[in-house]
């Protein structure tokens, strides 16, 4: 039966989403832009910081003057004033002063490094750690080299040059970076439009109590959450039993054009994806005009039963309909591709996201031709991680619950031995 599906290798179908072109650019609010990719470059029209600044409360003071310093054999220096935080200093230091600063104070001239409070202390005062004022003899505890705790006027960012290039995933840092140059508005890719569609008579919505052979709809609140996860927007949900008719009707309405704001860029159908006599979401998408199928089953378990196709430019999936082989496949496949749709490259391929080293407590078989995600639970061992498999039927949450990520085993493998070292892919993004 393996090739009744025509299956594919992983990669193959890798190579089919690469092909997938980022969604066009618009302009957010900066308080929008979390989990976002740049779309164009953004460019700085000011130095920042805007001149050299402290990074500590201390001393501003020329580095040369504190050469030979030490606990044992303090220098001194004459304090000759007190930078106010909001205000650029007025005077200037002399060899053989320095002026006290807290942190975020300009610099004044004559001064090119700062010296930290607790290696200072005042000539004749009681208390340590407490910044003298003019007049004061400041013994200087240790030597500073030029430079030191300061912020270089422009070192965050210089006016006219690239502040973030293109492509950058704008995290609350880089999002910090954009707010201290006064950017109020961000070129972003937008976040995919993406429809759900449940399917399956034995499917009940949430709110119902099942009867024998029903069950409540988990795969469409699952998949919603992970397409919020990496930053996709899941803003349509609804669930179509085993007609065809009415299956046909819901993906029409999901590629509406005219719907949501000019359509969802991508569907997912969950269940119905294999070849079974109650499988129609194959026929259902096959019924779109234009519709155009790329793959249909690729060689990784849990997971084998996944349609790839294209109707224009707007991609739909078919989906296992059993929770774990959803889930797998959504986190192997599908969040990489939304994460491409919105510009983000680097994060395509799933084996390229940053794993967690641990070692497999237990052996585990696989079957050679097709690639194996094991759902693995962790835990803090000697020398490092403990990686413990939970195997279990694909329909089981259980396993997905006791888990936190997954380990890959390659297609050419017939398993792992315990004591081997596994890279884990964390199931959070």
């Amino acid at each position: 039966m393996e090739g009744f599906f025509n299956v594919i290798s992983v990669a193959a179908f890798q190579a089919l989403l690469d092909e997938a072109a980022p969604l066009p650019a618009v302009s957010l609010p900066l308080e929008d832009g979390l989990g976002l990719t740049l779309a164009r470059d953004v460019m700085a029209d000011e130095d920042l910081p805007l001149t050299d600044r402290s990074s500590m409360d201390g001393y501003a003071l020329a580095a040369a003057d504190t050469f030979g310093s030490g606990e044992t054999n303090p220098g001194l220096l004459d304090c000759v004033g007190v930078v106010d935080i909001q205000t650029p200093p007025s005077f200037s230091l002399a060899p053989g002063q320095c002026a006290a600063i807290v942190t975020g104070g300009i610099l004044p001239r004559g001064a090119d490094a700062v010296l930290m409070v607790e290696q200072t202390q005042i000539v004749g005062a009681a208390e340590n750690n407490v910044l003298g004022t003019a007049g004061d003899v400041i013994e200087i505890r240790r030597a500073v080299a030029p430079g030191e705790a300061v912020m270089r006027q422009g070192e965050d960012a210089r006016a006219g040059a690239v502040l973030l290039p293109a492509g950058t995933l704008l995290r609350p840092q880089e999002l910090g970076l954009l707010a201290a140059l006064g950017v109020l508005e961000i070129p972003v890719h937008r976040r995919p439009r993406v429809a759900i569609i449940s399917t399956g008579d034995e499917v009940v919505p949430v709110t119902a109590r099942p009867r024998p052979g029903q069950v409540r709809d988990v795969n469409s609140l699952t998949l919603a959450q992970l397409c919020r996860q990496c930053g996709a927007d899941p803003g349509f949900r609804t669930h179509a039993g085993d007609d065809p008719a009415a299956l046909e009707a819901a993906v029409a309405q999901a590629l509406d054009a005219q719907a949501a704001g000019g359509g969802h860029d991508v569907v997912l159908l969950s269940g119905g994806s294999s070849v079974g006599t109650r499988d129609g979401t194959l026929a259902a998408i096959q019924s779109c005009p234009g519709a155009e199928v790329l793959a249909h089953g690729v060689a990784m378990s849990p997971g084998k039963p996944v349609i790839l196709a294209r109707v224009g430019h707007r991609t739909v999936w078919g989906l296992p309909g059993q929770v774990a082989s959803a889930m797998v496949v959504m986190l192997v496949l599908v969040q990489p591709f939304l994460r491409r749709l919105m510009g983000d490259a680097s994060s395509l391929r799933w084996e390229q996201r940053p794993g967690l080293p641990a070692r497999l407590t237990r052996n585990v078989a696989s079957r050679q031709g097709r690639e194996e995600y094991v759902r693995v639970r962790l835990a803090p061992g000697e020398g490092g991680l403990l990686a413990t498999p939970e195997l279990g039927p694909s329909g089981l949450l259980r396993t997905l619950v006791a888990s936190q990520g997954l380990v890959r085993i390659p297609a050419g493998l017939e398993g792992l031995e315990a004591g081997a070292m596994v890279d884990v892919k964390p199931f959070w993004m």
